[in-house]
């Protein structure tokens, strides 16, 4: 949509038609849905699908998360105005992206949530749509992983950006903890730990289950593209799903967390590791854990939808020139 059109266009969230394209409207008004994508369930003709998970019922410490995609929403109005920085193209255009809002769910049927997760994810995924996920707490990744292991088959490889390996052992599969989801996936044949990497690590478990771990000194020391180019060495192409939790980042950067570590990763770390593994085989991912009563300055939901569009770019990559 080209600037001179954004004094008669309000509202791009409903109004617009196209679904390819920049979007020029006041980023203090309108409705804010993901990098003013329209909001729709209709996906015919839809390449990529964002939906937030409202769901923080499964924290050990600090609640918050319900409010996490609606604070990424609101932060991600500011950036969709360029094409992103660094990537030499724009998916935004050459995609068809929409905002297919949040999942519905019973807050008071905790039991009931992992399986409409599920079922939420595998209706997108059936139609031959892509879905980048806006949580919400970390233990929604499982749900998740169920729906795609079930449409492109398991094991899958994980990416897994944290300051915890969320791998602590629960043989109890009825028990709904986001500190352990990943041990659950690993157990199920979700996800091989082989060929899975997780970034950023800086807290003790006995057990890494046999993933491949690069922690945060090791990010530190060696530098975030050295890092990139471990990851793609392990991961080559198999088809792998990126989940990556804002408290990957240092306090210092992402303060509205409900379990901060220090001692992690900066914004430019991340950003730099993001998109040099650009070429990687990502079928989906999501970015968990924003906690907005936990930063009154909005940084941490910046970051969050930074994190966002990069999980679009990487997602779009391999897919150039194919749809």
């Amino acid at each position: 949509m080209a600037l001179e059109d954004a004094k008669t266009q309000i509202d791009q969230a409903f109004t617009r038609t196209d679904l390819r394209g920049l979007t020029f409207e006041n980023a203090f008004g309108g409705a804010p849905s993901f990098l003013r994508r329209k909001y729709t369930k209709d996906l015919t003709g839809v390449d990529l699908a964002i939906t937030g998970v409202p769901f923080d019922q499964a924290v050990t410490n600090r609640t918050g998360t319900r409010l996490g995609p609606r604070a990424i929403r609101e932060a991600s109005t500011l950036q969709p105005y360029d094409p992103p920085y660094g990537w030499g193209f724009d998916p935004l255009s050459e995609f068809a992206v929409v905002d297919y809002g949040d999942l519905a769910f019973d807050y008071a049927k905790v039991s009931e949530f992992p399986e409409t997760l599920t079922k939420h994810i595998a209706g997108i995924l059936d139609q031959g749509v892509g879905t980048v996920t806006l949580g919400g707490d970390h233990y929604i990744s499982f749900p998740i992983l169920r729906a795609y292991a079930e449409k492109f088959g398991k094991p899958l490889s994980l990416l897994h950006f944290d300051a915890h390996s969320d791998t602590w052992i629960d043989d109890d599969f009825d028990r709904i903890d986001h500190g352990t989801m990943f041990y659950k996936a690993i157990k199920l044949g979700l996800i091989d730990p082989a060929t899975s990497v997780q970034v950023g690590i800086r807290t003790h478990n006995d057990d890494t289950m046999g993933m491949n771990i690069i922690d945060a000194r090791e990010v530190h020391e060696t530098g975030p593209a050295a890092v990139a180019q471990k990851i793609k060495s392990i991961l080559g192409d198999r088809p792998t799903y990126v989940s990556f939790d804002i408290d990957c980042l240092d306090p210092a950067f992402a303060p509205g967390t409900g379990t901060p570590v220090w001692g992690g990763l900066t914004t430019g770390q991340a950003a730099i590791i993001l998109r040099d593994i650009a070429g990687i085989n990502m079928l989906g991912g999501d970015i968990v854990e924003v906690s907005p009563p936990f930063d009154t300055t909005g940084a941490t939901a910046v970051a969050g939808a930074h994190v966002a569009m990069e999980l679009i770019c990487l997602w779009a990559w391999t897919r150039r020139g194919k749809v």
